[in-house]
């Protein structure tokens, strides 16, 4: 405990010393220089925070709108099975040409989670076939139908 009381006095004695011969050694041309560059400071402070609210805000509205881009398609929407097969997109790659040949990216085609494109495709292939099976399913309920219909006609009793 002595040792700790020590330490704290000395480090408070250098602490006041070098307060005391930094003030009392500066000339008159660093303290012209400490005011200037302290009044600079306290002059162009709220320009440089305003620019810097401006950008965070810039930055804030971009990655909301790439969000709101991102979003069309919901994961729920995918598992309600409200997509029809129309609305699933063949095209596999990420880029798209423009009438004027230039490659660009296509928003909204990826999800929150940014899969890869294996990923994609794996979720477009499931998404189709689980589609298909459905339309074939109703298709063959609509056809057994069918053919009950015409078999009330072609049995005699």
């Amino acid at each position: 405990m002595d040792q700790l009381t020590s330490l704290l006095t000395t480090a408070g004695d250098r602490f006041t010393t070098n307060i005391k011969s930094t003030f009392t050694a500066m000339s008159p041309e660093k303290w012209i220089r400490l005011v200037i560059i302290a009044g600079t400071y306290m002059l162009l402070r709220p320009y440089i925070i305003k620019l810097g609210a401006k950008a965070q805000m810039r930055a804030h509205e971009k990655d909301e709108a790439t969000a709101a881009a991102e979003a069309k398609i919901s994961p729920n929407d995918l598992r309600g099975g409200k997509i029809s097969i129309k609305e699933i997109p063949d095209d596999t790659s990420d880029e798209e040409e423009d009438d004027d040949g230039d490659n660009r990216k296509v928003k909204g085609e990826s999800s929150a989670a940014d899969w890869g494109k294996k990923a994609r495709r794996r979720q477009r292939d499931m998404i189709k076939k689980l589609l298909e099976a459905e339309e074939k399913r109703l298709q063959e309920s609509k056809e057994e139908e069918e053919d009950k219909d015409i078999e009330e006609f072609l049995v005699k009793e």
